[in-house]
């Protein structure tokens, strides 16, 4: 069973607008901030790994010969890749391919998978592109930001869903 807002998330691919862009950008603000959150606080309190996804971010850039220093990877990452890139990847490919395939389903399930694919396409292939070893020769650092990039695509896709239920 769905509803409206349902079928607008994992929907027709949106239009370009302003309100798109007001979507991308607040999704991904909030969406980042729950995946440092995790990764940087929550993470190495636990006893966990602590993640510096900015770090991977400089690696890529240096290995195309881009300006690499910390404003650059804090930059690429935060702004570039959580606040346009992946929501992009959610709003443009993602969503519209899961509706034709899958059909109206809730939010929560394609979201989570989206997000496991994000931890995919950074882990297992931007880090062999940056020159490290594939999935971070599967370290703590892996599985943090595995269950980051979940946490991601989940609270993207809930902030999406909050803000079109107004």
């Amino acid at each position: 069973m769905t509803d409206q807002n349902t079928t607008r998330l994992v929907g027709a691919m949106p239009g370009l607008s302003v309100q798109t862009l007001g979507l991308m950008f607040i999704s991904g603000f909030f969406a980042s901030n729950a995946f440092d959150l995790w990764g940087q606080l929550i993470s190495p309190a636990l006893g966990f790994a602590n993640l510096s996804p900015h770090g991977l971010a400089r690696s890529l850039l240096q290995t195309l010969g881009l300006p690499s220093g910390e404003f650059a990877g804090y930059f690429v990452h935060f702004y570039l890749v959580g606040l346009v890139g992946y929501p992009i990847g959610w709003m443009f490919i993602f969503a519209p391919v899961w509706q034709r395939v899958v059909g109206g389903t809730h939010w929560f399930l394609p979201s989570a998978i989206y997000g496991f694919g994000l931890w995919v396409f950074a882990i297992g292939g931007i880090t062999v592109v940056a020159g490290l070893p594939f999935f971070l020769n599967f370290t703590g650092i892996t599985w943090v930001a595995l269950v980051g990039h979940v946490l991601y695509g989940i609270v993207m896709v809930a902030v999406l869903s909050l803000i079109e239920k107004k």
